[in-house]
């Protein structure tokens, strides 16, 4: 049982370790090499982990293996680009125009439904606001509305505003976060100054978040009844 425990937790491990190399994707947006190669990770994982019998090597040298073919291939992906194309397709326009390509959904053995359903998910909820809706490399759905229905910009309205600055997580469940610090251009004396100034403890802060002109917001915790 022991064997089996430490098995799985040094799998587990590879298999972020895997997956982080891969880059920062979420399920939804990962190419068609990258989904086939995660699938294949988590199934030769699972071998040395149920059979104790089976070599520790019998899964961690695939998985090793298909890692390095994976990064391998997507440096061939960024180099050339037939490669890429002919690994994860190309993009498919699926409304031109305000016109829906049926033709293309054919292809894409879209329906109708496939494609209101992913509308809503960019809310649009009426067809005929669409300009253009392309079908991404990863399935996901991009729109454009028609210049009638979406939503003025500030250029387009002529309204001067303030840059805008990127507010970061500094404090997250009562810890600082040094690698945000560095990106707001703060640090731990000007954190403590302020907790001070606020009179609050960081071990009471649930969330604080700021920005480099030294803006700032407080959650504190919620006080356990």
């Amino acid at each position: 049982m022991l064997i089996t425990v430490i098995r799985t937790c040094l799998l587990y491990i590879l298999i972020i370790f895997a997956v982080r190399l891969m880059g920062k994707r979420q399920i939804s947006e990962m190419q068609t090499s990258e989904l086939v190669i995660t699938l294949l990770m988590s199934n030769i994982a699972t071998i040395p982990m149920q059979d104790t019998e089976q070599s520790m090597l019998s899964g961690v040298i695939p998985i090793m293996v298909l890692l390095v073919c994976e990064i391998f291939l997507s440096y061939l992906m960024l180099k050339k680009s037939h490669i890429r194309k002919l690994i994860c397709g190309k993009p498919v326009v699926v409304i031109n125009k305000g016109k829906i390509d049926q033709k293309a959904m054919k292809e894409l053995r879209m329906s109708t439904e496939d494609l209101t359903e992913q509308l809503r998910q960019k809310d649009v909820f009426d067809i005929n606001e669409v300009a253009f809706a392309v079908i991404e490399t990863n399935g996901m759905l991009s729109v454009m509305k028609k210049s009638s229905c979406d939503m003025p910009t500030v250029r387009e309205l002529k309204i001067s505003r303030q840059p805008a600055e990127l507010k970061v997580s500094v404090i997250s469940d009562g810890e600082i976060s040094l690698s945000s610090l560095s990106v707001c251009g703060w640090n731990q004396q000007k954190i403590t100054e302020t907790l001070q100034k606020e009179q609050i403890s960081i071990k009471d802060v649930f969330l604080m978040v700021a920005d480099s002109t030294g803006s700032y917001t407080i959650i504190q915790k919620e006080k356990s009844r």
